[in-house]
């Protein structure tokens, strides 16, 4: 479980009330914004064309007239065959492209089988431990056809390397392999937790999976900067924006000490952001996001390539803005949030089921998700005109806003020396605890408003109906991961696991040795251990 509630995936978990979402933006009294409010905007500077220069409006031109999003709804439970079929199911409907959550075992990159993962197997997303179960979860998907995404942070270069497995099995050129690998480490210090490693080896291993990516995989994001996690667990907009941010900034950086050429790594990078319920707020976070990321490419890491400049964001509805009291009022709410996300431009979204409170998303909850997306798509018209509410004086003033915040947060992180030595005082940790604090007593006192729970209250109706992950899934994940250690090529297993050794030793890129792992049957947890004999382990740093 995350804080608040929330499940490491971006799954939501049963809780029965909701942090409020406070708007993060000073507030005057007044009661419109005019051309007053904006004596210093300069719309050739701060806003420019879409597709144009700091991309305010927008990184392409014509936006959804040309392109829609990508339709992206997370799925992942029990086993690799059951989601299999999820994602078959989902692809049917009309999704365009799948996202994969993964068990709490998995993410803390445990085998099924090891006696902390029991009881945990395939609850809170699919149980993947070796290359069989990654094949099996992408039978009868042609992965040089669909786009994947890959919600994993302290394993991920070893999921990568199953994928790549199984690609390379399929017979598919590893440079038409298109989707995203999550592989945010640094954001698992600042809220969700889900480390293994201490920071600097954590932070090697996103860059070997960078540097691999530049050179074998030129269509495949390795790293998803993630700020959804952090506002889920209580952070503000403003906060959520400039964490993310300078996490992306800490992986460019040390992408170059590794000698990658800054064009080459910044392309690939792509971002993802939570949606809340503050509807302008959110808009214009989007939009502060693409023009801050835009100069400092430009200008401090003088990025030459425009695909550099570019902040391309997956979105997904705010999990802990749903509530288990009156469950249905949870479809209004991602309805508003996706359009939101729609307005602020992003390029993927994901939007939350109304069960999601309670369980694992059912299978008709997650096609209403789906259709929430489709009528926004074909039947608002929203999508025929790009940046729509770009030059309201309210929507210029707020995305002014939220970038002043974001710039003075910078300013704090670089005092302390960057992001890591900020992780090692305890910062993001002490910044995102006092904000949900906040919004906590806001809530309490009834300052914030959530329906159903904190006013307009009913007696519980009718409970609905829930999926449920039964022991019999876990029992057979477990016989078949311990049916296959005991008929693998034991030596060949035991070289492999040598040359992982070896490579965490030597400073070596990983993902060679880790592929050839994965090819040998070498399962999640043997090979984290393996590393963890060499980069030791982290137990959360100093107590604040």
């Amino acid at each position: 479980m995350g804080a608040h509630g929330v499940k490491p995936t971006g799954q939501t978990a049963a809780v029965a009330t909701t942090m409020p979402v406070t708007p993060d933006r000073g507030e005057d009294g007044k009661p419109f914004v005019g051309p007053e409010d904006l004596k210093d905007f300069d719309p050739a500077v701060s806003l420019a064309q879409p597709s144009e220069y700091p991309f305010t409006r927008g990184i392409h031109r014509e936006m959804y007239r040309k392109r829609l999003w990508t339709m992206r709804q997370f799925a992942g439970f029990g086993s690799a065959q059951q989601t299999n079929e999820r994602f078959k199911y989902l692809l049917a409907h009309g999704q365009t492209g799948l996202s994969t959550a993964f068990d709490l075992p998995t993410l803390m990159g445990r085998d099924s089988d090891d006696l902390l993962s029991l009881g945990e197997v395939g609850r809170c997303g699919v149980a993947i431990s070796s290359l069989d179960d990654m094949r099996r979860l992408f039978d009868g998907i042609d992965l040089g056809q669909v786009s994947t995404s890959m919600t994993i942070n302290a394993p991920a270069a070893i999921l990568l390397a199953f994928y790549i497995a199984v690609a390379k099995e399929q017979g598919v050129p590893l440079d038409q392999l298109r989707g995203t690998l999550q592989n945010d480490i640094l954001k698992e210090f600042h809220s969700q937790n889900e480390y293994v490693f201490p920071p600097p080896p954590s932070v090697r291993l996103v860059i070997d999976t960078i540097e691999y990516g530049t050179q074998c995989t030129p269509q495949w994001n390795t790293v998803s900067i993630s700020g959804y996690h952090i506002r889920e667990a209580g952070a503000t907009a403003a906060q959520e924006l400039a964490f993310t941010l300078a996490d992306g900034m800490a992986y460019v950086e040390e992408s170059i000490k590794r000698g990658l050429d800054v064009d080459a790594v910044a392309k690939r990078l792509s971002f993802f952001f939570d949606v809340h319920n503050d509807f302008f707020e959110e808009i214009a976070k989007f939009r502060a996001a693409r023009r801050i990321w835009a100069k400092v490419m430009r200008h401090k890491y003088k990025a030459k390539n425009e695909r550099s400049w570019w902040l391309r964001t997956h979105a997904q509805t705010a999990g802990v803005s749903l509530t288990e009291q009156q469950p249905m009022n949870n479809v209004v709410r991602v309805a508003y949030q996706a359009l939101a996300a729609v307005l602020g431009g992003t390029q993927s979204l994901h939007t939350n089921s109304y069960d999601e409170t309670l369980a694992l998303p059912s299978e008709n909850a997650v096609k209403v998700a789906l259709r929430t997306q489709q009528v926004l798509a074909y039947e608002t018209n929203v999508t025929q005109i790009v940046d729509p509410l770009g030059g309201s004086y309210f929507i210029e003033k707020l995305t002014d806003e939220i970038e002043a915040k974001a710039e003075a947060i910078f300013k704090e992180i670089d005092a302390m020396g960057g992001v890591l030595p900020a992780i090692d005082r305890g910062y993001f940790r002490r910044a995102i605890a006092e904000s949900a604090l906040q919004q906590a007593r806001e809530y309490e006192s009834g300052q914030a408003i959530m329906v159903g729970v904190n006013k307009f209250r009913e007696e519980q109706g009718k409970p609905i109906e829930i999926l449920q992950v039964d022991q019999a899934t876990e029992d057979e994940q477990v016989a078949r991961l311990k049916e296959l250690k005991k008929n693998r090529d034991a030596a060949r297993h035991k070289a492999a696991l040598e040359k992982v050794r070896q490579s965490a030793g030597d400073g070596e890129n990983m993902m060679p040795s880790l592929i050839e792992a994965a090819e040998a049957d070498a399962t999640v947890g043997e090979m984290m251990a393996t590393m963890q004999t060499v980069f030791g382990s982290y137990d959360g740093g100093p107590e604040w």
